[in-house]
């Protein structure tokens, strides 16, 4: 399966890029290589949940400014 992507240079060095299928999801590595892995970890996440496979929980995150 082929999947097409955008991506671009970020500011730190590190690519940063999208799955067109689903741009609303950003997502980087130090490399294009690593981009590209992380692209496809991406994709197996939300298929698996699209499926019905994940167990969805919420918590909470600090942050400080």
């Amino acid at each position: 399966m082929e999947l097409q992507y955008t991506y671009w240079k970020g500011k730190n060095g590190w690519f940063v890029g999208y799955l067109n299928i689903w741009p609303d999801h950003l997502t980087q590595g130090k490399t294009i290589a690593d981009l590209e892995e992380m692209l496809a970890d991406l994709y197996l996440f939300y298929k698996e949940e699209r499926e019905g496979k994940t167990e969805k929980k919420s918590g909470t995150l600090k942050v400080i400014a």
